[in-house]
């Protein structure tokens, strides 16, 4: 395997795949794209629970076992008021996180992308980046200015016989206490309940590697290279030459003109740090030598938190065991009241429960009773990523930071109060005997219902902002509105590290969006 090459992408989850992809469309230009996990080559040979969105197949609890290799499983601080970890799976395999993952696939709000341009940031606004969502998408069920039907991402929505009991009286007890019907969430001036949009096509999950990259894995000039682990960014006169890459503890060196690292939200800032590149001060007490003072590393981390409500179900729920159908279907978005960031909440059903602090794991009472998921889907605090140790194979320490901010704290409340009244209203009578979390006693105390969210609060997987993008006057941005790290030539970024803020949106999408931008800019010489 030849050593140098005009680009190299570090990692190939939602963004590495469709970078390599579009930068590779020049055949003059060669790629290496390097992925810490395995290679799928197609379908076939996809594990079931890639394979599959929903259904009997997936084992639900598969990134939970010790020993599965086709993910990275991180520990994390989210509260103090929590006394043990809160787990974070990341996927480890050709295709990433967006292997693994739920399948909502919504764009965000248009503020969330006018907020970046209004801070300097002039090739970010939401008209400009819709053009490239467009690109991403052929959306089965809508037409018009703001879909696509060419993208190789099918999109769909589930019709009302697709759904289960729960979501259905979820969507009806939501509308009868006065929130309007939306049938389009990606619509830009969408907001209330109605049917989540999913990339998942007969149940099989559309992610970035089957979708993108696959199909041109025949290119002479696209090389990939799985089951590496890029250990290092080498950097000369401030300038990034190559990268360190561990194969089965044997290290090799590759070289190229530009580097382009997808390595998300807690890769991307893990791998600056070990190169040098972040808060000198920090580097120091770890034993690294700073070659370039950036403070914004690291830091900025969002996520969307979320809590689980629960109730215990009557005879008359009939829980579909098989799996044929989807367990989450209907969304509401909405403002909290006094709020002047719209579409700030998020509040969805679950056709199951799942009592366990982590989102997926497997119980024996999930047939119990029903739930909701209230997440807080655009948070004012933020936590941060640092260095435990210089050794690359030694995690970073996590701290979510949840819940530090009492205006985070006050949605939250309103919204677990508002899946309450949904719960308790006429659509649910049939279906729910009694809530089973948070109790009434927690519900009607403030104090109560803000340790109860404290203690319960868990991640909704969508990691981001450890690398803000900004310009140079912002000294906690990290790269500029290209990609280009600040202060070393030839390296780029393009993943959720890079969003300002956690969009309000399953970070999925936005981050194949910013792929499709970063590989625009880099093929157009900005």
């Amino acid at each position: 395997m030849k050593t140098h090459y005009d680009y190299i992408i570090v990692g190939s989850g939602s963004a590495g795949s469709i970078i390599a992809t579009r930068l590779s469309e020049n055949s003059t230009k060669s790629v290496l794209l390097i992925e810490a996990g395995q290679d799928y080559k197609d379908l076939n040979s996809l594990p079931n629970d890639f394979k599959y969105g929903f259904g009997p197949e997936l084992t639900n609890d598969w990134w939970i076992k010790s020993g599965n290799k086709n993910r990275s499983l991180f520990v994390a601080n989210s509260t103090d008021e929590q006394n043990s970890h809160m787990l974070v799976p990341r996927g480890k395999v050709v295709g990433g996180s967006s292997a693994v993952n739920a399948q909502i696939f919504l764009r965000g709000d248009p503020d969330d992308y006018d907020s970046w341009w209004e801070n300097g940031n002039d090739e970010w606004s939401f008209e400009k980046c819709l053009p490239e969502f467009i690109k991403i998408e052929n959306d089965l069920d809508f037409s018009g200015d703001f879909h696509g039907h060419k993208g190789p991402i099918q999109v769909r929505r589930h019709s009302k016989n697709e759904m289960t009991q729960d979501a259905i009286a979820f969507d009806k007890g939501l509308q009868s206490i006065g929130f309007p019907a939306t049938l389009d969430h990606n619509d830009p001036d969408s907001t209330g309940v109605g049917p989540l949009p999913f990339n998942t096509i007969n149940r099989i999950r559309q992610n970035a590697a089957m979708c993108y990259l696959n199909p041109v894995r025949s290119r002479t000039n696209l090389h990939l290279k799985s089951n590496s682990f890029v250990q290092k960014i080498i950097i000369k006169d401030s300038k990034a030459i190559g990268v360190e890459v561990n194969s089965n503890q044997n290290v090799t060196n590759f070289y190229s003109e530009e580097i382009i690292i997808s390595a998300g939200a807690i890769g991307s800032p893990h791998l600056l740090l070990l190169s040098g590149i972040g808060p000198e001060q920090h580097l120091k007490e770890i034993g690294i030598k700073p070659l370039n003072h950036l403070p914004g590393v690291g830091k900025n981390l969002r996520d969307h938190p979320q809590v689980n409500l629960s109730w215990k179900k009557t005879a008359s729920y009939k829980h579909d065991k098989r799996s044929l159908k989807r367990g989450i279907t209907v969304g509401l978005r909405y403002t909290a009241t006094g709020s002047n960031l719209n579409n700030d909440m998020l509040i969805h059903h679950t056709a199951t429960i799942f009592p366990s602090i982590y989102f997926g794991a497997h119980s024996e009472d999930k047939y119990s009773g029903i739930g909701m998921i209230v997440c807080l889907y655009l948070a004012l605090g933020s936590g941060e990523l640092k260095l435990r140790a210089p050794n690359p194979f030694i995690q970073p320490l996590l701290n979510y930071n949840y819940f530090q901010e009492e205006e985070d704290l006050r949605r939250m409340r309103e919204g677990v109060r508002l899946g309450v009244e949904v719960g308790d209203s006429a659509s649910y009578s049939k279906i729910v005997s009694n809530i089973i979390q948070p109790s009434h006693e927690q519900i009607n105390d403030d104090k109560l219902l803000n340790h109860w969210i404290k203690q319960n609060a868990r991640t909704s997987h969508h990691v981001s902002g450890t690398c803000k993008l900004g310009p140079a006057a912002d000294t906690m941005s990290v790269v500029n509105q290209y990609g280009k790290v600040h202060g070393i030539k030839s390296l780029r970024i393009a993943d959720a590290s890079i969003m300002p803020n956690c969009v309000r949106a399953n970070t999925n999408l936005p981050t194949m969006m910013i792929a499709e931008k970063i590989a625009q800019f880099i093929s157009n010489g900005k």
